[in-house]
């Protein structure tokens, strides 16, 4: 298996230093956090001959990409979960921030574009008193449903208020500084009984409404990049088509997302 390690240092005090004394080095907290290579993901197609021989097109080019697309989706979801997951995390080294989920009344960060736009600012907010970078952009990830009810907001949209994007063309570019991502990859199922992704993935998601993080919130290492290879099966008269990569993703810094969330 193999895994890599990133290290972690707290932080260190200032203090005014009085003529002729000592000066002696603080200690200060350290940790790491190590991630894993997870299984070989594989999205397998078989062709049988005589039904590829029967159609008029290259049916293989559209299987192979749909075999990569669907490889890619299990990577965006994974890093999305994992992201999901710094936000519910405690700090990794003592004295630094853990991440942070923020509740909303009901289910108003699902269905008022008001209150989440309100939660998005508070996000920001959260991050910047918790001394995150603001030179590092940030995002807010959301469902479609949730990136439309944004975009049909005329205040987050008008420009007289400092808004971007296009009532008429259905786009919402950003809010408080951090640009939406409408995606499908957002976990919203509970994957806590969820046999068919590792362990570390797994958890209840129904009431995530969307993560906001910049790119330190979750990490990713890589075994082996994605590969697609083809071979003829002679005694199944047919080829067999396998799309692969081996990744692992984890969460990383805590303090880098804060996850909206329901209550319901």
């Amino acid at each position: 298996m193999k895994i890599v390690q990133f290290p972690f240092t707290g932080t260190v005090t200032a203090s005014y230093h009085t003529a002729g004394t000592e000066i002696v080095g603080q200690a200060s907290n350290n940790n790491e956090k190590v991630i894993a290579v997870d299984d070989l993901l594989i999205a397998p197609v078989f062709l049988d001959k005589l039904s590829e021989a029967k159609t008029h097109y290259d049916v293989r080019s559209i299987y192979t990409s749909e075999a990569g697309h669907k490889l890619a989706k299990a990577f965006d979801q994974n890093v999305l979960r994992c992201m999901v997951l710094a936000a519910r995390s405690s700090a990794i080294v003592t004295g630094l921030n853990g991440g942070t989920v923020a509740t909303s009344a009901t289910t108003l960060y699902k269905t008022s574009a008001t209150d989440l736009a309100a939660g998005i600012f508070l996000a920001m907010q959260t991050m910047d008193e918790k001394d995150v970078s603001e030179t590092e952009p940030r995002w807010t990830w959301v469902k479609p449903a949730q990136y439309y009810l944004l975009a049909q907001s005329v205040n987050l949209i008008n420009k007289d208020w400092g808004g971007e994007g296009a009532y008429a063309d259905g786009k919402i570019v950003r809010i408080a500084g951090s640009e939406l991502v409408k995606t499908n990859n957002l976990p919203t199922a509970d994957d806590s009984a969820n046999v068919n992704i590792p362990t570390k993935y797994r958890a209840d998601f129904t009431k995530v409404a969307a993560v906001v993080t910049n790119r330190f919130a979750a990490g990713t290492v890589k075994l082996l990049d994605l590969n697609i290879e083809a071979e003829y099966d002679i005694r199944r008269q047919g080829t067999l088509i396998v799309a692969s990569y081996a990744v692992g993703h984890d969460t990383l810094r805590p303090d880098c997302a804060v996850e909206l969330r329901t209550t319901t």
